[in-house]
């Protein structure tokens, strides 16, 4: 096959195509025409190589625009990105499915040295505060069992006074590839476990490792607002990174104890508040402790009936970091007397004896509405 055929051409594709329609057609192609699908058809593996070289150009938007403008005079004559056809610039059919798979394996093998420095590990604590605490917010101290970087070797792994090496089994890149058949399998290294580097002489202390388990108390802020659920990060306090890798970080989970008043639903603090038949007939007046600790007085409206809830202005919880606080919902309850003396039995019949049902509208209409279906019943 002539080396003077248009890369556009080869790759089946018009001169305007986007780098995706690029990357589509010469996928395609290169497994139509890869050696292991075509044994012994020389024409096919021509065809294979012709087809990677026109890719290794029109990937490159560099390579392009030179060749769009020049053809393959570009690259000849040590033209801009040398190197195409000739013995010198074929890698061989593994380096070839780089170009084909190479995004899906971590990058290609020219991509550098494998970095042995990994980030620790980010950690988790939960801490259960009280829903006071909650409200004002608190200082709390805590103490987590963290992998920390290790003093005697200052977390490199290496015993004080000796280093790191490349790793030989997969050239300090982390990784060691193997092809079978028509794939490339790639692994990570056996010998340095991803790390790129060996060590030869550990420190005694963490054995290689970089980092020890360690103790450590720590002092939390809790802001005031804080809520089921929420999250406070401590910056580089998680494990450390393997061999001076940066830290992880430490995430606090917030719970809130369960409290005997009152129950929370954002900023919203709500209590039930069980009250006399009297009060509730007459109406008074009712004195709640908040968490701000003040009282706050809630009154009560003549007639009130159970279920109605009376909300208090600006007694809930706190705004996580911002301004104002939310409401304190009060749930009425009535109380029905199980406990009466012999007067107040008295009182309460001379009560029963001079009721003509306005008192009680609601028992009323239910009444007569029943009464309305034993007589549509008996029709």
């Amino acid at each position: 096959m002539s080396t003077e055929t248009d890369y556009y051409e080869l790759l089946q594709v018009e001169r305007t195509a986007d780098d995706k329609v690029i990357k589509t057609a010469f996928r395609r192609l290169a497994m139509q025409y890869h050696p292991d699908r075509n044994p012994g058809d020389n024409e096919a593996e021509a065809k294979f190589r012709a087809i990677n070289e026109a890719y290794d150009c029109l990937k490159d938007p560099q390579k392009r625009a030179a060749y769009d403008r020049f053809g393959k005079a570009a690259f000849q004559n040590g033209g801009p990105g040398g190197g195409f056809g000739g013995g010198g610039g074929f890698e061989g059919f593994s380096d070839i499915f780089d170009n084909i798979f190479g995004e899906f394996m971590g990058g290609g093998r020219g991509g550098g040295q494998r970095s042995s420095v990994r980030r620790g590990a980010d950690l988790r604590y939960d801490l259960e505060i009280t829903l006071e605490d909650a409200y004002a917010g608190k200082q709390a101290s805590i103490t987590v069992d963290v992998a920390a970087q290790c003093d005697t070797c200052d977390g490199r792994g290496a015993k004080p006074g000796t280093g790191t090496q490349h790793c030989k089994t997969c050239g300090g890149h982390g990784k060691v590839r193997a092809q079978q058949g028509f794939f490339v399998v790639e692994r990570t290294c056996p010998a340095c476990h991803g790390a790129g580097e060996v060590i030869s002489d550990p420190c005694p202390d963490c054995h290689g490792e970089g980092r020890i388990e360690k103790t450590k108390t720590l002092d939390v802020g809790i802001p005031a607002g804080v809520d089921e659920g929420t999250r406070i990060r401590l910056t580089g306090e998680g494990e450390a990174g393997a061999r001076g890798g940066p830290a992880g970080d430490l995430y606090i989970f917030i719970h809130l104890a369960e409290h005997r008043i009152f129950q929370r639903d954002g900023t919203t603090l709500f209590a039930r508040a069980p009250i006399s038949f009297t009060t509730a007939a007459l109406g008074g007046s009712i004195e709640v402790p908040g968490l701000d600790k003040q009282r706050h007085e809630i009154r009560i409206p003549a007639g009130i009936q159970s279920g109605k809830q009376i909300r208090q202005r600006g007694a809930g919880m706190p705004v996580l970091n911002g301004r104002g606080h939310g409401d304190l919902v009060i749930q009425i309850d009535v109380e029905t007397p199980t406990k009466l003396t012999a007067r107040q039995k008295e009182l309460l019949e001379e009560f029963r004896a001079t009721e003509t049902g306005e008192e009680s509208p609601q028992s009323s209409g239910f009444f007569s509405r029943i009464k309305g279906m034993w007589e549509d019943l008996t029709d």
